[in-house]
């Protein structure tokens, strides 16, 4: 019963965004008189996921039973490798969900007025439910693959609210260089589940908890290290830190509630779940110490020298997820999970209320600014934000923007030549019962599939002709015959005593 709970928890906001989104396309909600519908909607959806919550939650404390891992059925299996639909009930994943569940409740509740009247308030809401549903779907996961299924919607949704302004060029570029920084993490992410399935046979917490024992001390480092990976990119440690400041060109609710509070802390979360392994995997854990360490100095740094809110909570925010890695790294990841939880509701709080915060500032230079540029040299280094931002583009934008002015050259000098300009379109118009299958517009250098088709129409006019014209009283008496001997047998086998022996001879088939 609490397995079918806790699936719900993530299923309702994704039914939301479903119908949300099928509603927007199909034209059903539409301008500010659907407004109401989809708030609606997606308030009810998160707050009956915060419902189940509290009620697994309070059936957990009357019973006094953590129920640990549930599984819920078998996914795929071949040849020896299972994936498993399973859910994670333990300490760690209830208390996070359930903060994750109101967290997001509440951030559905102050957008409704935030974004009222914006042109995509609709498209707001559907993306917004569907990260909710991604982010309690990976938090509540019971191994790494259904974990992974979280983390790459929390992705993409990332990605969609950050170019949210579809009038703004400068929105699709951030969004690009966002997806494309976090496509590193999720390699590391995958690497880790592919030696997995390799090593241990399977990817459930539990197996990867085991693994500790059951493997050498570099496949363990190895295994470790691609999830190390990606906790690092997804929760912006250095030096993949310069890709949040350019995420926050989304509404500030979804900053709020991405950036501020929860899928921020993703990558600690993540690091928590694993603790077995870091243990054992002494490098890791001074890895993490160094991480940490420089992070939150870039945060520190970059903190002094911003002149809004959203930068400001950003540089904080970042000062602290890299005090929690430097937590994992020295051991304390009972500390760490009560600071992620601790600090998820108060950045949350400070993010909603940025708007509010403007009204209330002094139009006066920051008196840390001038500690700072005591120092040029590193007062330029920190309105650079250490150069992390040019670095980011050459060794990933520009290499993809590469790949794509190539891809595109391919398609228009040989793939277009070959497919032609839609031949397919030219073949509808052909005229209908024409002795020659197409027309003159189709003859000429159109393309190979155009050519094919021609030939192909050209072979079925040779067989009108040549075949069903020529005797074709013959042929269609020898259709009324075959349509009577078949009505025959129907008849027969319409009668009782037919029908009783088709009866056996399938139970004698089946036996």
């Amino acid at each position: 019963m609490r397995e079918q709970a806790l699936l719900w928890v993530s299923l309702l906001p994704a039914l939301a965004a479903l119908w949300i989104g099928t509603a927007l396309l199909m034209g059903w909600i539409q301008g500010e008189k659907s407004e109401r519908h989809s708030a609606l909607v997606a308030s009810s959806a998160s707050g009956l996921s915060l419902l189940l919550m509290l009620l697994v939650d309070l059936q957990v404390v009357v019973s006094g039973n953590m129920p640990g891992s549930l599984h819920v059925l078998t996914w795929m299996e071949s040849v020896g490798y299972r994936v498993l639909v399973s859910v994670q009930a333990d300490p760690l994943s209830l208390s996070m969900s359930t903060l994750a569940a109101l967290l997001g409740w509440l951030t559905v509740r102050f957008s409704v007025h935030y974004l009222h009247r914006e042109e995509g308030f609709h498209r707001f809401f559907a993306l917004l439910c569907l990260f909710i549903a991604a982010l309690l779907h990976f938090l509540l996961a019971g191994n790494a693959v259904m974990a992974f299924i979280g983390w790459e919607l929390m992705g993409l949704t990332s990605y969609l609210l950050i170019g949210y302004a579809l009038q703004r060029p400068q929105a699709g570029v951030s969004a690009t260089r966002v997806i494309l920084t976090n496509r590193v993490g999720d390699a590391g992410f995958t690497v880790a589940i592919l030696l997995g399935f390799t090593w241990l046979g399977g990817v459930e917490w539990q197996e990867l908890a085991a693994a500790a024992t059951l493997l050498n001390s570099w496949q363990l480092g190895v295994l470790t290290a691609g999830f190390l990976l990606a906790a690092a990119v997804k929760s912006a440690q250095f030096p993949f830190a310069a890709w949040i400041s350019r995420a926050l060109e989304g509404p500030t609710p979804s900053s709020a509630i991405f950036y501020g509070s929860l899928m921020i802390h993703a990558g600690v979360y993540l690091l928590l779940r694993l603790e077995s392994l870091l243990r054992h995997s002494p490098f890791l854990l001074t890895l993490l110490i160094l991480l940490g360490s420089l992070t939150v100095l870039y945060g520190v740094l970059l903190g002094l020298v911003q002149t809004d809110v959203k930068s400001s909570l950003i540089c904080a925010t970042q000062t602290q997820v890299g005090l929690m890695f430097l937590g994992c790294g020295l051991g304390w990841f009972e500390w760490v999970a009560w600071h992620m939880a601790a600090h998820a509701g108060w950045r949350a709080y400070q993010w909603l209320s940025a708007p509010s915060y403007m009204h209330g500032m002094v139009a006066a230079t920051p008196a840390t600014w001038k500690g700072v540029q005591r120092f040029p040299s590193l007062y330029a280094a920190s309105l650079a934000r250490f150069w992390l931002d040019p670095l980011t583009d050459q060794l990933l934008t520009k290499p993809t923007q590469a790949l794509a002015k190539d891809l595109q050259s391919l398609e228009d000098r040989l793939l277009n030549p070959l497919l032609g300009n839609s031949p397919l379109d030219r073949a509808i118009l052909t005229r209908a019962g024409s002795s020659q299958a197409v027309g003159p517009e189709m003859s000429g250098n159109n393309g190979l599939p155009a050519l094919l088709l021609a030939r192909l129409a050209s072979w079925a006019q040779w067989l009108e002709d040549r075949i069903l014209s020529v005797g074709g009283e013959g042929m269609v008496r020898t259709v009324d015959e075959l349509g009577t001997h078949l009505s025959r047998i129907d008849q027969l086998f319409s009668e009782p005593r037919y029908l009783v022996l088709m009866i056996i001879l399938t139970f004698v088939a089946i036996l």
